[in-house]
This record gives structure tokens, sequence and C-alpha cells, in this order.
């Protein structure tokens, strides 16, 4: 594995934890807002917004392969 591949995959990991950290917290929280009437419609944004933040993991790791598959040939294997 060549430092440009694991620099790359490096960078896309914590993207991805970041990411997944988001996820988390969107979920806990709009979960607390639904023991509270007036807060229920921001518990339902929430919702809203971490089921978006679930569709963009498949997109950080076809971007990941995209960027992979730039380097030259030969320089990385899946």
């Amino acid at each position: 594995m060549g430092h440009d591949e694991l620099l790359i995959r490096n960078r896309y990991e914590t993207i991805s934890i970041a990411n997944d950290f988001m996820i988390g917290i969107l979920f806990l929280v709009g979960s607390f807002f639904f023991f509270y009437p007036s807060m229920e419609t921001a518990g339902v944004w929430l919702f809203v917004i971490g089921s978006a933040e679930l569709l963009i993991r498949p997109v950080i790791r076809l971007a990941r392969h995209i960027h992979l598959q730039k380097l030259p040939s030969g320089s990385w294997d899946m």
C-alpha cells in the first residue's frame, strides 16, 4: 500500500466516522425531542436529516473508490 493510497483511505475513513457520529447525534437528540410535544416537529426534522446522512454513507464510499481509481495503475488493490 503506497503513501498516497494510505492517505486517501485515512481521509475518507475520517469523513465516514464523522458522518456516522453526526447520524448518531441527530437520531439521539431527535428521540429525546419526542418526549416533549412542543418539540416533536423538530424531532421529525432531525430524523429526516439523519436519514439523509445515511444516504451520504454510500456516497463517501463511492467517492473513495473513484479517488483510488485515479491513482496510477497497480498502486492499490480492492
